[in-house]
């Protein structure tokens, strides 16, 4: 019996060497292939509105605070005291700046590196769930691939970072069911959740205690762990009272009631969209791999016993109930549930790897390759016919349609293959779509904001508040000109402009029509608006 173990013993040890090494050449390609898609072309587009333009602001600010102004702790915008998230975000991008200067690559970096390191932070979660290796390759694969996850991960928002620290979470919530060690980095990562998203951050750790209560209800009695998680939520905690010490009430209204509680509220809320909303954005964007969906779910019901199983159902339910009864919707905060999906989905997938060659694949699943591949193929040709046409956009869809096709045509013979053209084909498309100017659409949808933005700033007008007749604002355009362009009616308008003594506007042919202002004096113009002020009289 000795001599057995002894044998077994010097067997085990090779063996698990070749398993760490393996896993490590894994967790350098994924991390490779994500850093590759994040960060290509990632400033060759302008800063989009909501929450980029603003981070940049916030980042600027900090930057160009004097030293010992403790800016980094007490963050402004537009010189205001910003009361809505923690300035964690803020910081780390201002530290770019100090290094390379303020641009759109510098703003959007740090975001991009932290959500590409969650690649690999997937693959290890995998690895710690499932007995199969492949179950963990395809989940990291999938969630590499998830378009909403490239296009959120390379803006300069909070919910990539979110995630990051989500992933390393969880990760640690695993380990820590056998080494009570890693409770610390629970605690240090949900803390640094709570520095970057707030007290929003509670729903994400959330998704750790459900989970435990329902797995490995005997950490939840630890000791240990409620300590690891105390010390862990301290800085967020001190940041918090830091702001109420200085600004009082004011921070406790705005900072807490209305940026964060406010957001809490049940969708009997008439001006709240619909709690299916999040569910229609699964169904726009999560495709191809929305193909598996359904047999994802009752795969990971029949094996709902496992830890595997009780994960994903916890992420992916807890979360999206969560976002669904809240009165703020927005379409990047459903971006936590993708690295739930894509552990489900890889968790079918590499049941795949089991099947006997030619296998039989669901016919949903043909069908719908096929009919992707239809929908590329016609969106291929509608970009070819324009004038002139738009040859990036073609070629994207041409790369979506080829892959559709060539999968199609192997999972209908029941090659597995066609699961390695599906992930390296889609690889692809969403390289030709971040290399080409359509990544961030939302562009599209006003005014190019730089040349504008260039204008004002051309001008240098003498105040730092600007009136438009825009009819939303656009956080772009503050950070680009440096000054704060705000949005009024026509009403307000005319009134800023007989009750103030030097008032400035940026408004279109349009809004001069209708305002007939008198002694009026257009500075500079460009993209169809106007920088206008009074005629100074002459004496």
């Amino acid at each position: 019996m000795q001599e057995g173990s002894f044998i077994w013993g010097h067997l085990e040890k090779p063996h698990r060497a070749l398993d760490k090494w393996i896993d490590r050449t894994w967790v350098v390609v994924l991390l490779l292939a994500a850093v590759l898609l994040f960060s290509i072309n990632l400033g060759g587009l302008p800063l989009r509105d909501w929450d980029e333009g603003t981070v940049a602001q916030i980042s600027r600010e900090i930057w160009n605070a004097p030293v010992g102004s403790m800016r980094w702790l007490y963050p402004t915008l537009g010189g205001e005291p910003y009361h809505n998230k923690p300035p964690l975000m803020p910081v780390l991008i201002a530290g770019i700046y100090h290094i390379a200067g303020v641009n759109e690559w510098t703003t959007r970096l740090p975001g991009a590196i932290l959500t590409a390191l969650s690649v690999p932070l997937v693959y290890c979660i995998g690895r710690e769930i499932f007995r199969q290796r492949w179950a963990a390759i395809y989940s990291a694969l999938i969630y590499l691939t998830m378009l909403p996850v490239v296009r959120y991960g390379r803006l300069a928002i909070l919910d990539g970072v979110v995630v990051c620290f989500l992933l390393v979470m969880m990760l640690c919530v695993l380990r820590s069911r056998r080494d009570l060690r890693y409770c610390l980095g629970v605690g240090v990562s949900f803390g640094l959740i709570c520095l970057t998203q707030g007290v929003v951050g509670i729903f994400l750790g959330a998704i750790a205690i459900v989970f435990l209560y329902w797995d490995t209800p005997r950490l939840l009695s630890s000791y240990y762990f409620w300590t690891a998680i105390f010390i862990g939520i301290l800085p967020a905690v001190g940041w918090y009272v830091a702001q109420l010490w200085r600004y009082g009430y004011a921070f406790a209204e705005v900072g807490l009631l209305h940026q964060s509680l406010n957001r809490v509220e049940t969708f009997v809320v008439k001006t709240s969209p619909a709690p299916w909303y999040y569910m229609i954005d699964l169904l726009k964007w999560t495709w191809p791999w929305l193909l598996f969906l359904p047999q994802t779910v009752r795969y990971t019901w029949e094996n709902r016993n496992l830890s595997w199983a009780k994960l994903v159902q916890v992420w992916c339910g807890v979360y999206l109930l969560s976002i669904s009864l809240m009165d703020a919707k927005l379409p990047w905060y459903i971006f936590p549930i993708y690295p739930g999906l894509a552990l489900g989905f890889g968790a079918l997938l590499a049941e795949t790897e089991n099947l006997p060659l030619p296998s039989s694949y669901p016919r949903s699943w043909i069908a719908g390759l096929s009919i992707l591949a239809v929908m590329a193929s016609a969106g291929s040709m509608y970009f070819s016919w324009g004038i002139p046409p738009k040859t990036d956009l073609q070629l994207i869809f041409a790369a979506v349609a080829l892959t559709m096709i060539l999968a199609a045509i192997l999972a209908e013979r029941g090659d597995g293959q066609f699961l390695k053209i599906l992930f390296w084909g889609t690889y692809i498309s969403l390289f030709l779509l971040v290399k080409s100017n359509y990544w961030v659409w939302e562009l599209s949808e006003a005014y190019p904001v730089k040349p504008v933005a260039t204008m004002i700033s051309r001008a240098n007008p003498v105040v730092k508040k600007i009136y438009t007749s825009f009819p939303r604002h656009r956080s772009s355009l503050d950070f680009y000109s440096d000054r704060t362009i705000i949005p009024a009616t026509v009403g307000e308008l005319q009134y800023y402009w007989h009750y103030n003594g030097k008032p400035y506007f940026l408004i279109n042919a349009a809004a001069i029509h209708n305002l007939q202002l008198e002694s009026m004096k257009v500075i500079d113009q460009a993209e169809g608006w106007k920088l206008i002020t009074k005629e100074t009289p002459r004496l």
